[in-house]
């Protein structure tokens, strides 16, 4: 099994190796106002590009984060430097990475790792910092092609709900999940889809440990506890497509290579007539 995480230790060894590309995913939720690239400017690991997720995803799309095609894909990340031989670590400072991550293996890069800790760890740990904006670099010809096997569409979730041989987890928090609270997108009311099982992101890092992943026996406990046997074939979800990844993440990390991401995810479900929307009583 690969793995997919690197330190900072590591990273700030290799920091000047020119075919490693940093790049800083991190984003807000619509709801918050807040815009990352703002972040960005503020501090970045030294060296980094900052990568826009509302830019890289689909531009025509009416849901949030929908994966965009190879050619935009491979503009938008050609631009930033990155090639076929690219080495890609991937960082933010919240739940992001693994969006990134899952999006460059969808379309064929499997030389990328995430940032154990991200923008957090670095900072704890007091390592150099820059601002401003990204150095100017020169684009580089990305190739991509993509695996739509990795991907599950709204027509194969609602085929899965119909099938007991598919687990269906969902990232998001509990009170997203229950409905109690906002979906964080504006116009889109919270809630669950029938079968779903609510399997929060924020357990799969550790909060007492700079936010690094859980280990993957902890992260086995976590579906265990939560009743979602991640085993067979899975579908995950949350609100946009981007703290499902988290979830993929940790369940390949167990092994299981057998996972797709709902790219539409709530905010897609959420806003379909004939999709059946839960809430918890509260």
């Amino acid at each position: 099994m690969k793995n997919w995480l690197v330190t900072t230790q590591w990273l700030a060894q290799h920091i000047d190796d020119p075919q490693i590309v940093v790049l800083d995913c991190s984003w807000h939720l619509p709801d918050t106002g807040k815009f990352a690239v703002d972040d960005f400017l503020q501090g970045h690991i030294p060296g980094a590009r900052f990568a826009d997720l509302n830019v890289i995803s689909d531009q025509a799309s009416p849901y949030v984060n929908m994966l965009p095609d190879a050619a935009h894909f491979s503009q938008q990340v050609g631009a930033l430097g990155v090639g076929n031989e690219t080495h890609v670590v991937i960082y933010d400072a919240g739940y992001v990475s693994a969006r990134l991550w899952w999006m460059f293996r969808v379309f064929g890069h499997e030389r990328v790792s995430i940032l154990d800790g991200g923008w957090r760890k670095w900072r704890a740990e007091d390592r150099s910092v820059a601002t401003g904006p990204a150095e100017p670099v020169a684009p580089k010809e990305f190739s991509a092609k993509a695996d739509h096997s990795r991907i599950a569409t709204l027509v194969d979730v609602k085929a899965a709900l119909n099938a007991s041989q598919t687990t269906i987890v969902d990232a998001r928090t509990p009170a997203r999940f229950d409905g109690t609270e906002g979906s964080g997108y504006p116009g889109v009311p919270g809630g669950y889809m029938p079968g779903a099982i609510n399997t929060h992101w924020g357990k799969f890092f550790d909060a007492d440990n700079n936010h690094v992943f859980v280990s993957p026996e902890r992260a086995a406990e976590v579906f265990s506890e939560a009743g979602a046997d991640i085993d067979g074939d899975v579908i995950t979800t949350c609100g946009s497509g981007v703290t499902a990844a988290i979830l993929g993440f940790m369940i390949e990390q167990l092994g299981n290579a057998n996972w797709r991401l709902y790219d539409g995810s709530w905010h897609e479900w959420g806003q379909q007539d004939d999709t059946v929307k839960l809430r918890k009583e509260p």
